[in-house]
């Protein structure tokens, strides 16, 4: 993408910051909120895989659900033109693997500092039970200030969505793998816990303790061989922070510990004086985890020896010799004879397999059944029920049979065990808090878990265009993604109208039209032939399309011209006259932040201004308005000569500003 294309009519690229295997990375500048932001940007040759759109968006989802200091945090999910996009902050630093290129040797202190963040990040991640499953150090950011953050929850898998789960598949970066994941088993948050242990050894060592040629190389050393002594690096290490090492980065889980919150709790104290003599960790003897085994090259060799021990011995020389030809028909006889009972013993052999083999059935199809149902058909079929696991399901009812294994029309062997796959129903997935949010992100994070939306637009005068004024949904409800849509109620902004006709109407009429559609009316007087107080004019005109609150001119005729010599000279003037504006007692607190010529959209005061001219008294309001600031508007005055006007103005029933003697000098 090129220097200052501007992404989402907001974010203006600056540069490239990198890239990778599924989304490339650049520096961004938010127009908005004026600040700087890291964009991902999914890779051209990969927008048309729907795989990798919705792992895309899994990330975001992911990345959303945390909030934690020492986790980079998402702001926006969005598309354009094609392009899956997500914005983060940006971090101004460098990645925990150039970090320690630059600063080895790092301080004890300062590992266990680095550490104790990156731990308190992945244990909330595993609070939500997310699995990060891609721990290393240049996942790790570290600011400018020291802070790390953990980035890259790309293959962070729920543990809750088993749809999303990938088993001999191997994820994440060789060096970092546990051995679990490189056997091809399914991660777990142990996983996490063993790829913090490598961490933790690279930053007292400088360097990764398995490397090799080749990536398979290096993942049969993770189960195979034992993790390299950081004492025989740095012999200074004390043991007690060795054995936080050895403990997280044990072969077996459950030598590992229990949580990333219990490492976190013996890295704290690894520097003690009182743990000095701690002895170092030694995990629980091995068990069999299904690994192939290599025979002992000395039980070969010891093998070889009891075969020649078992050679018959060599006769004596006083033993007579037998004549060659009597001897070989005797060893063909015996030849014939073995061969003979080794022909009878395999046939015996292979009868006795035949006849006690155990007798194969058809496993039955099941589904759409209850539990006991299946189990009386499974039993019906000299079958027995094995273990009873649950998953959910769009297709088949809650409670009733998914599948088997082994599957339906599959053979097994007579009265063997099968597993049943319970429905769960639909996968339900829970809805978040989006009032306030612009619709954009909502809309984003919404898809990202599989929920149909639907935008109807509405007029506000107190949230901005584009934000979620109410949903559909409440906030914390579980729904199925498939059979429920979620309808955004999103701001139009202030309503907006067209102005109706007044041409004709009385100023009472002209009134209730304005309070009904939340319209000012500043009323103008000239002599005209038609009735008094009957409109002749408005600006803007019948027809123009104006929001609320604005205000609407409207001439009204001041009855004929006198004729009369006797009848007083009226003068029109206008009086200029400063509103000042008073903030609720809940906003007065943040008076030393703002001027008081500035309010929040939702403090403002209502007023009413009263006049007594030729044309108006006291009895009726002249002009309602609401201010949010120091307002000054400008009065019109129609005085006889010799006589003088007056104003009132009226902030919740109390007069605030008045003149009772207005002439066209006095102002």
């Amino acid at each position: 993408m090129r220097p200052n294309y501007v992404l989402g009519g907001r974010y203006r690229i600056l540069k490239a910051l990198g890239e990778g295997g599924m989304a490339n990375v650049y520096l961004a500048h938010d127009l908005i909120l004026d600040r700087d932001v890291s964009v991902k940007l999914l890779r051209l040759d990969l927008r048309d895989d729907p795989h990798t759109i919705k792992r895309f968006q899994r990330e975001g989802l992911a990345a959303t659900e945390l909030v934690h200091p020492n986790i980079v945090s998402v702001y926006d999910v969005g598309e354009e033109n094609g392009m899956q996009y997500m914005v983060m902050e940006y971090v101004k630093g460098m990645d925990l693997k150039a970090y320690i290129k630059k600063h080895f040797p790092i301080p004890y202190q300062e590992v266990i500092n680095i550490m104790e963040q990156v731990l308190s990040a992945v244990a909330v991640a595993h609070e939500h039970n997310i699995i990060h499953r891609d721990l290393k150090p240049q996942n790790i950011l570290i600011d400018e200030n020291g802070v790390t953050k953990i980035t890259d929850f790309g293959i962070a898998v729920a543990l809750s969505e088993n749809a999303l789960t990938q088993t001999n598949t191997v994820l994440g970066s060789v060096h970092y793998l546990s051995p679990e994941q490189a056997r091809g088993g399914m991660a777990t948050k142990k996983s996490d816990i063993y790829s913090l242990g490598i961490i933790l050894y690279e930053l007292l060592t400088g360097t990764v303790p398995f490397k090799g040629e080749t990536a398979i190389s290096i993942a049969i050393k993770h189960f195979q061989s034992d993790i390299p002594s950081v004492r025989e690096f740095d012999p200074r290490i004390p043991q007690a922070l060795e054995n936080v090492v050895l403990k997280a980065s044990s072969k077996r889980p459950a030598d590992r510990y229990e949580t990333v919150t219990d490492m976190a709790n013996d890295l704290e104290t690894a520097l003690s004086p009182r743990r000095a003599s701690e002895p170092k960790f030694v995990p629980n003897s091995e068990v069999d985890d299904g690994e192939t085994k290599v025979l002992d090259p000395a039980a070969l060799h010891s093998q070889a020896v009891q075969d020649e021990t078992e050679t018959p011995p060599v006769k004596d020389d006083d033993t007579p010799p037998v004549k060659p030809k009597k001897k070989r028909r005797h060893r063909r006889r015996l030849r014939y004879i073995l061969l003979g009972l080794a022909v009878i013993l395999l046939a015996a052999v292979g009868l006795a397999f035949w006849l006690g083999r155990p007798q194969s059935v058809t496993v039955p199809d099941v589904s759409g059944l209850t539990v006991n149902e299946a189990q009386q058909k499974l039993s019906d079929n000299d079958l027995n029920t094995g273990s009873i696991k649950r998953q959910s399901s769009v297709d088949i009812k809650k409670n009733l049979i998914i599948k088997t294994s082994p599957a339906a029309e599959q053979t097994a062997k007579k009265n063997a065990k099968i597993s049943l796959y319970v429905s769960t129903g639909p996968r339900l997935v829970k809805v978040g808090n989006y009032v306030g949010q612009s619709y954009t992100r909502a809309e984003a994070l919404l898809k990202a878990k599989g929920i149909t939306v639907k935008r109807q637009n509405e007029s506000s005068n107190e949230v901005p265009i584009g934000n979620v004024l109410q949903q559909s949904v409440e906030n914390g409800q579980r729904i199925d993604p498939k059979n429920t849509t979620v309808t955004l109620t999103v701001s139009a902004g202030q309503r907006q109208l067209q102005l109706a006709d007044l041409t004709g109407k009385n100023k009472a009429q002209v009134q209730r039209y304005a309070t009904r559609e939340s319209i000012n009316i500043s009323f103008r007087y000239r002599y005209d032939n038609r009735t008094k107080d009957t409109v002749i004019d408005q600006t803007p005109g019948a027809g123009s399309t104006v929001r609320e609150g604005s205000t609407v001119v409207v001439t009204l005729s001041r009855g004929k011209k006198p004729v009369s010599k006797s009848e007083p000279k009226v003068e029109d003037f206008n009086v200029d006259v400063d509103i000042p504006f008073e903030a609720s007692a809940s906003s007065s607190s943040d008076s030393s932040k703002t001027s008081s010529s500035s309010s929040s959209s939702d403090d403002v005061n209502t007023v009413q201004i009263y006049i007594r001219d030729h044309d108006h008294s006291y009895k009726t309001v002249y002009k309602q308005l609401t201010i949010a600031q120091d307002t000054q508007v400008s009065i019109p005055f129609a005085v006889a000569s010799g006589k003088s006007g007056g104003y009132k103005i009226v902030r919740d029933g109390k007069v605030i500003l008045s003149d009772n003697n207005v002439t066209k000098n006095s102002h």
